[in-house]
């Protein structure tokens, strides 16, 4: 059986999305429109007439893809996804998250600068990002479990993946909710964008400001003591477990719970749902975001 080393152009989305929150989010930097959702199921097609050992995606649209994935298996093909706990067709899919544990680690914290009592407001990117929203239901879920002072005053606002939007509507939300104490953002942006807002309202030691960042991104905020705390995984070591899962296939080895996946450690594995999980939440503060940024992110 022969055995491919990934392209350069692969290696190239790789060192793009370890720039980026996600291999979606860096999927727009490589020019990946709406309209590349038929260019992924032709290059999956490609894939399959070349008879390759292994593909594996990030799926733009789950729907789409599962017929062509499941004609990648039919022809004996192994696939590995990441970002795709949905996709049909696959034959395992790959996370360095919890998302559960993602949303609740991040309330945690603001709910630590808030001292569990306070108003607060969720952003996500889209209404319907799938994962944004898993993280914000987690959270939510676990504040009113744990912090009952704490209130989500308004449902959750969408654009946390642009600046402008998030520096706006944060402009809106402090203006609406004169007490309001905290900002959680689930998307690079919005943390940013409603970063630059606080400080322009010079509200720093009020409002706790937590969320997903890029430590490039969240620097002076950082530094600045307005975002409290940013959380992301590496992308990268993404696309390094998804190698090593695909290693593991072709090798014929078994994959339970507990297996060790070379470079990550040990991830809890659902076997009927097909899903494996590594533990490799980053947590983005003063202490750690120099040598984050010195690793490219």
């Amino acid at each position: 059986m022969s055995r491919r080393l990934p392209t350069l152009n692969a290696l190239k989305a790789f060192e793009v999305a370890a720039r980026c929150e996600s291999f979606t989010r860096a999927a727009e930097e490589l020019c990946v429109t709406p309209g590349a959702v038929a260019q992924q199921v032709k290059l999956l097609d490609d894939l399959i007439a070349k008879k390759v050992n292994v593909i594996g995606l990030v799926p733009l649209d789950v729907k789409v893809c599962e017929p062509v994935l499941k004609r990648a298996q039919a022809a004996g093909i192994k696939v590995i996804t990441h970002e795709g706990p949905e996709q049909e067709g696959r034959d395992w899919n790959v996370e360095l998250i919890d998302s559960v544990r993602f949303g609740e680690v991040q309330m945690q914290r603001m709910a630590k600068d808030m001292g569990e009592a306070g108003d607060y407001v969720v952003y996500v990117g889209t209404l319907t990002t799938p994962l944004h929203n898993k993280w914000a239901d987690a959270a939510i879920a676990y504040q009113k479990a744990n912090y009952p002072k704490m209130k989500l005053v308004a449902d959750r606002f969408p654009g946390a993946d642009e600046i402008d939007t998030a520096y706006k509507t944060s402009l809106d939300v402090i203006k609406a909710y004169p007490n309001l104490k905290g900002i959680l953002g689930f998307g690079s942006n919005g943390p940013i964008g409603a970063g630059n807002a606080v400080r322009e309202k010079r509200l720093s030691k009020k409002i706790a400001v937590v969320g997903t960042v890029l430590p490039s991104q969240a620097k002076d905020l950082i530094a600045d003591g307005i975002i409290r705390e940013g959380f992301l995984w590496n992308p990268t070591d993404a696309g390094y477990a998804m190698v090593a899962v695909a290693r593991l296939v072709l090798d014929g080895k078994q994959i339970t719970d507990g297996v060790e996946i070379p470079g990550l450690g040990k991830a809890a594995v659902d076997v009927p749902g097909k899903l494996i999980k590594v533990d490799k939440i980053m947590r983005i503060n003063n202490d750690t975001i120099a040598g984050l940024i010195a690793g490219g992110l």
